[in-house]
């Protein structure tokens, strides 16, 4: 049997940094994960680029039953850090939009990193190795493995969400916690497309591919927030930035409510054009927004103006239209799952956690980290931030076993 100080569950972003943090200050690590290839997820994220964390990381970016729970984490180890970090190793990089840092080359390039950082740190790593019993010996934890049993002090559970199951995403740390009688925040797809009912799919299906930038809100009360990013169609739903974001507030039931022209007073705009135009409707209205989609929507809105001449139409019926395209109330009728999400919400209720270590407030040793937490970010980068910052706040607070009177 083996003894370390520590044992880190899940080498993905979080297990990973937080395990190269505690090695390097001389903690004897282990590192598990159960999936054959190393952080599969990082790998994929950004497009195959990595969006590696976002400047504007903070609290405000985050949603949780807790929400000042992540504020200590944010604010003792920021986007800089893990930029330095990535400076470090020169691993070239640029932002792209809003503050969203990526790799100018692969994600692979931040793989490679935090294993390099790990192998500094002196880090054991079992991979592919499953675990399966975890036993509370009173002072350590016993946990029993196909590469054989493991005793250690400290247990980090780091292996993540729901989210994006073909690539080994399982239940276990929610397992694991209830074991240890934590409370789980209910998990839902998160950073997710939406689906759409038949009759509205069969209407806007057509509309596969075509984007527009929109203004959408969703949630209500402290749960509300408006984005200003790209809708995407799809053959069965919503997807792109602004959906994805507002997916994280939508509730099955409710609406989403979309304007289609953002920034513009498109009745204006187009009572304005009225007097100097003998072009169709249809044309005009296409300088605004993407012409399959004016054609869509004319269809539906069944008032006969897509062949009429902008000329010929009435104030208020142009007040009707452009008040429709931009106070559009649509209802999803639910989200394509785990399957695509790209996290999860909720998840180990923070109420029991310490937050300046991610220690438990049930059982000392045991420490719970990134997205198996309930602390969920905003799409570009925010996540990665999430991952880096609780990881490093675990990985500072892990002791050798001598200075914590254990074996």
């Amino acid at each position: 049997m083996l003894t370390f100080d520590a044992v880190v569950l899940g080498a993905g972003a979080a297990g990973l940094h937080c395990a190269a943090i505690a090695g390097q200050r001389g903690v004897r690590v282990l590192l598990i994960d159960h999936a054959e290839k190393l952080a599969e997820k990082i790998r994929i994220s950004g497009g195959g680029r990595c969006n590696f964390t976002n400047r504007e990381a903070g609290p405000a970016q985050f949603l949780s039953a807790n929400p000042d729970f992540c504020r200590s984490a944010l604010a003792r180890y920021t986007p800089q850090d893990f930029i330095a970090l990535v400076d470090h190793h020169r691993i070239a990089w640029h932002e792209k939009h809003r503050g969203q840092l990526f790799c100018d080359g692969s994600s692979t390039e931040i793989i490679a990193m935090l294993a390099a950082e790990c192998e500094r740190g002196n880090v054991t790593r079992w991979q592919p190795c499953t675990v399966g019993v975890v036993t509370d010996t009173g002072s350590a934890f016993r946990l029993e493995t196909e590469r054989g049993a493991v005793v250690a002090g400290q247990l980090v559970v780091a292996t993540g969400g729901l989210s994006i199951p073909q690539i080994g995403a399982s239940d276990f740390g929610y397992r694991l916690a209830r074991q240890f009688d934590h409370r789980i925040v209910e998990t839902r797809p998160a950073l997710v497309p939406l689906t759409l009912a038949a009759a509205d799919r069969s209407r806007f299906g057509r509309l596969a591919g075509v984007s527009l930038p929109v203004s959408v809100a969703a949630g209500n009360g402290k749960g509300h927030a408006r984005f200003d990013e790209d809708l995407l169609f799809t053959h069965r739903g919503l997807s792109g930035p602004a959906i994805l974001q507002a997916s994280n507030y939508w509730r099955p039931g409710s609406a989403l409510h979309l304007d289609c022209a953002p920034g513009v007073d498109l009745a204006a705009q187009l009572r304005a054009t009225k007097g100097s135009s003998r072009r169709q409707f249809a044309s005009v209205l296409g300088d605004h927004l993407p012409r399959r989609f004016v054609d869509v929507w004319l269809l539906g809105a069944r008032m006969g103006l897509a062949e009429r001449p902008l000329s010929e139409i009435r104030d208020r019926d142009l007040m009707a239209l452009a008040t429709a395209l931009q106070h559009w109330q649509l209802t999803p009728d639910g989200t394509e799952g785990y399957r695509k999400a790209e996290v999860t919400a909720g998840g180990v209720d923070t109420r029991e956690l310490e937050s300046h270590t991610f220690e438990s407030r049930r059982r000392r040793g045991l420490h719970f980290i990134g997205e198996v937490v309930d602390v969920t970010g905003w799409l570009g980068g925010y996540n990665f931030q999430w991952a880096w910052a609780s990881a490093a706040a675990c990985g500072r607070a892990l002791r050798l076993a001598a200075a914590r009177g254990q074996p």
